[in-house]
């Protein structure tokens, strides 16, 4: 076990973590809401440092990061263990594994070998995936930072519910992060994912703030937040306080864990949404999990056309030259293009 970062040591061996914004009072013996941080006797102790649940080489598009370094390849990696507890969680087998079985396992790899094997596979980034990658925090801390001096990007993908200090001290070594913005409601958040939708949009802003690549993800569940006024909102929000160049990937949901009353997705619902986002003025607007739709390709906001075409996650046509569209010279946002 190694220790945990970023918490206070209280009166009767209590401790109160302040790594994400649960700000959990954790009293000796006992697990924050994450279940992978534990109070050992007045000390707070990362249950997952070094041990990893799962790892593979992905195209950066299925994070999905369509603005970082495009058509490279990241190396995931994700450790078990979750602060939100979403009801319609995708990957719950490892997420919600030690809230729901009580279980923290994984294989024993160093930070070291992690950039070893990222390099040897010939990717250009790291990926901190799967899971909540605030959850094995000192982990993915320690792996960006051998990273970065090999050369290599990072990026979160992320529920967005990381404190701000621990966002700071890692800044120097990640570029970008894919953020889920769920719902724009309180009230969503709150029954659907045990969370607060505030604490995610100061998230968001911090990142922003700080000059990391941002793009924005909103899960469509039908008959939850998939109103026009909802896709207003939240296309208003990253227009005005994220900013137009943001891309935002409005994603099919299929039913899964303890979701499964929702029927799945249908294309015109993301139809609607990037239409809704491209008229509030956002730049770019993708659709996801549904192939063979216009919103898989990246269009130049200024002439229209596309300088990115994709299927799936491969790309098929790539028309930027040094970040410029090559059809009319407008500058394509993001980083690596």
């Amino acid at each position: 076990m190694k220790e945990a970062s970023f918490y206070e040591k209280g009166e009767n061996r209590k401790v109160d973590c302040y790594l994400c914004r649960h700000h959990c009072a954790i009293a000796d013996g006992k697990r924050g809401i994450c279940c992978v941080r534990q109070n050992r006797g007045g000390t707070l102790y990362t249950l997952v440092y070094g041990k990893p649940c799962s790892r593979q080489v992905d195209p950066i598009e299925k994070k999905p990061l369509y603005h970082c370094f495009p058509g490279s390849k990241a190396f995931s990696i994700a450790t078990v263990g979750c602060n939100f507890r979403c009801l319609h969680c995708q990957n719950h087998e490892i997420s919600q594994l030690p809230r729901d079985h009580d279980q923290v396992f994984g294989e024993e790899l160093s930070a070291e070998a992690v950039v070893e094997y990222a390099r040897k596979a010939g990717c250009r980034s790291i990926s901190y995936t799967y899971t909540e990658p605030t959850m094995f925090y000192e982990y993915a801390y320690d792996i960006a930072k051998l990273a970065k001096e090999a050369g290599l990007s990072n990026n979160f993908v992320t529920n967005g519910y990381i404190e701000e200090a621990p966002l700071v001290a890692i800044r120097p070594y990640l570029d970008a992060a894919n953020i889920d913005l769920k719902s724009i409601s309180d009230a969503f958040y709150k029954k659907i994912c045990g969370a607060r939708v505030e604490g995610v949009l100061a998230s968001i802003r911090k990142y922003k703030s700080l000059g990391i690549w941002v793009e924005i993800t909103t899960l469509v569940i039908p008959n939850h937040n998939d109103t026009d006024e909802e896709f207003e909102a939240i296309a208003t929000f990253i227009r005005d306080e994220v900013g137009p160049e943001t891309p935002w990937h409005v994603s099919a949901f299929h039913p899964t864990y303890k979701l499964t009353d929702a029927p799945r997705t249908p294309a015109k619902t993301l139809i609607r949404a990037r239409e809704i986002g491209l008229a509030a003025g956002l730049r770019y607007v993708y659709t996801g999990n549904i192939p063979g739709l216009d919103g898989e390709h990246t269009y130049c906001y200024q002439c229209k056309k596309a300088v990115v075409k994709r299927s799936g996650f491969s790309i098929t046509e790539y028309n930027i030259d040094a970040r410029a569209c090559r059809f009319c010279g407008a500058t394509i946002d993001g980083i690596g293009l």
